[in-house]
């Protein structure tokens, strides 16, 4: 069997180029528009926190970014703890609100059905973090709709 030569990996060793950027870093026109939606579980993978990142780019690029969570999603939304709300039970526990929060504070828009949020998944209004709009699920079709006719950048993001 072939020895390894390479020496050890050391903590702040780089593996790849990271500075190594292809294209023109693209920023937003003005009035150009965003619509990420979030028709996923939260803690079912990591594509939720990937695109609320994506969400907050978009946003400080210049586009006019709106989130909106629909079936699944809504759970993304809910304020969350352990013992209590607010709590951090263990390290990520609230990545997802801090993100929406980053996000809204940053002047996006989030927006949650509340027929997924009430018949799906058992909460009120309430259980949403502040800042989040609930929209009745008749709105949900109609805002994909708007940023179509907009010509919004539009990011779908399912995993069930």
């Amino acid at each position: 069997m072939p020895a390894v030569t390479y020496p050890k990996h050391e903590i702040g060793d780089h593996l790849v180029d990271y500075e190594d950027k292809k294209f023109e870093d693209v920023k937003a026109e003005p009035g150009e528009k965003a619509l990420v939606t979030f028709h996923t579980v939260a803690f079912e993978g990591s594509i939720g926190l990937v695109n609320m990142l994506q969400a907050k780019r978009l946003q400080r690029k210049g586009f006019e970014t709106t989130i909106l969570l629909y079936g699944p999603g809504v759970t993304l939304g809910v304020k969350r703890g352990f013992p209590t709300l607010g709590d951090e039970a263990f390290p990520g526990h609230q990545n997802f609100n801090n993100q929406l929060k980053a996000f809204m504070d940053e002047g996006g828009k989030v927006y949650c059905c509340r027929f997924a949020l009430q018949a799906l998944y058992g909460h009120g209004e309430p259980s949403l973090q502040d800042g989040i709009i609930p929209i009745s699920p008749l709105d949900v079709l109609d805002l994909n709709l708007i940023h179509r006719k907009a010509g919004s950048m539009v990011i779908q993001t399912w995993t069930l």
